[in-house]
């Protein structure tokens, strides 16, 4: 995907009618399921409260958390590796899979991997990464990307997969409009998969650092497949996915489903703990990725954005995203958490334009199982990109540099209302770089509030204290 910036993006995006149709048909849909889940729970805020505390928690403390983690995790049976950024943790997979003679992976869904471009670092080395999660496998089959946090096929209906099954997977056959008929074809091109690739791959939603359990929900049973059965089963987790102790799963755990697919469980929810002998994968690695998130931690404001779990709330809620899609955002985090994530992950210098790429409406901090106040740092995110690429000189920011050395004198500031009225000074100057093309600026009157208050005739003071 060619990184263009969102504005340019965007505005591709706005001519798809069909991408927009199929987008907001699918988020209308589950904001309204997810709306009916919330107001079941009568202790809602106190839940977010709790989750937003849990997620603070862990991160404070995150050196320490990810070492008892590790233990946790090695006391169990597993082993555990450390990825510094993309590359390192594709070799790490990489040499996992070579070693134990893989030529194909079965995945389960995965957003780190997709951040890091794992599958195409595997086919570089000669294995074949399959997805096993019906929307990862449409996109997979269409060459396509991620459009959705947790919908990645959002942005394609009914007819779109139908055609493409027809000319991939289940060619030569009429599958008809029947969902199950469609995704009936999935079920049978992964069924062989399952009961033969050796070595499967997985993501992490949460991973709990008291007793080395992973957890992963899901809501087709696909993950779980890849999970039990493959003989080897590598995790790739982002750092920011530990948990203190096991008893925050209870507060997670009901914050996710609701806030994600509207359900008040998800339908699959698998924890593992290291190997155990006869019951599931004979070995387990559990890859730690930072990449970038170490430094991500190091703001106080921006940091917020590591406490995602990743339900997507925020992108169904977003008039901005409801309009545009995933694709204008240029990354597998679209959406307003996309907006804080992405640039802070690949440094604001890599996707300046990605912190103006959502509103400040609110609706997405209102939604959030986790309370992270997106609007806030999306303004701190602006504010830094200003500050520190102030050196990449624009027209707009010129003008107003100027402007504002004009309002801050009441003598300037009035000198240019008069050169505004002949269409001429500072204040029209800025309307020209293009920061009135979506804002209108309001008509200059023939005499300012001072000017008719200085021309009013003098009025005698009378002297009961009663004023003029």
């Amino acid at each position: 995907m060619s990184k263009t910036g969102f504005p340019a993006a965007a505005r591709q995006a706005l001519g798809d009618t069909q991408m927009r149709r199929n987008v907001g048909k699918a988020t209308s849909t589950i904001r309204a399921r997810r709306a009916a889940r919330v107001a079941e729970v009568p202790d809602w805020e106190a839940l977010r409260d709790a989750g937003a505390a849990i997620k603070a928690r862990a991160m404070a403390t995150m050196p320490e958390q990810l070492e008892r983690l590790e233990a946790s995790v090695t006391r169990a049976g597993g082993k555990v590796h450390w990825a510094r950024d993309a590359a390192e943790c594709n070799a790490i997979v990489g040499g996992i899979a070579a070693g134990h003679g893989a030529r194909q992976v079965i995945k389960v869904k995965s957003l780190a991997t997709d951040e890091i471009g794992l599958n195409d670092a595997l086919a570089a080395q000669g294995v074949e990464a399959i997805e096993t999660d019906l929307a990862e496998l449409i996109n997979q089959l269409a060459h396509d990307t991620s459009s959705h946090i947790l919908v990645p096929a959002i942005h394609r209906n009914r007819a779109e997969v139908k055609l493409l099954f027809e000319h991939t997977i289940a060619r030569g056959q009429d599958l008809g409009w029947d969902i199950t008929a469609i995704a009936e074809a999935a079920r049978r091109h992964l069924r062989e998969k399952f009961l033969s690739v050796p070595v499967a791959i997985s993501g992490a939603n949460f991973g709990i650092a008291e007793t080395g359990t992973i957890c992963v929900v899901e809501s087709e049973g696909n993950g779980r497949m890849c999970l039990t059965l493959p003989r080897v089963l590598i995790t790739v987790m982002g750092i920011e996915k530990v948990l203190v102790e096991w008893r925050d799963l209870e507060v997670c755990l009901q914050l996710l489903p609701r806030s994600s697919t509207g359900e008040r469980m998800n339908p699959y929810t698998s924890l593992w703990t290291g190997v155990r002998a006869g019951d599931g994968p004979e070995e387990f690695h559990l890859v730690l990725l930072d990449n970038g998130r170490t430094d991500v931690l190091g703001d106080e404001l921006g940091r917020q954005a590591l406490h995602c779990i990743r339900c997507s709330a925020c992108l169904n809620s977003c008039p901005v995203y409801s309009r545009t899609g995933g694709h204008a955002y240029e990354s597998v985090y679209p959406g307003p958490i996309g907006a804080i994530l992405t640039p802070q992950l690949r440094g604001l210098e890599n996707a300046p334009t990605l912190p103006y790429a959502s509103s400040l409406c609110g609706a997405c901090y209102e939604v959030c199982p986790v309370k992270i106040d997106i609007p806030s740092v999306l303004l701190h995110l602006r504010g830094r990109v200003v500050r520190e690429y102030k050196s990449r000189v624009s027209p707009e920011a010129l003008a107003m540099e100027t402007v504002g050395r004009v309002f801050g004198s009441q003598r300037r500031y009035e000198q240019a209302q008069k050169l505004a009225r002949l269409g001429r000074g500072p204040i029209v100057a800025a309307a020209l770089p293009g920061w009135s093309a979506m804002r209108g600026l309001p008509e200059v009157p023939e005499q300012s509030f001072r000017e008719w208050w200085r021309s009013r005739p003098a009025r005698p003071v009378r002297g009961d204290g009663a004023g003029p």
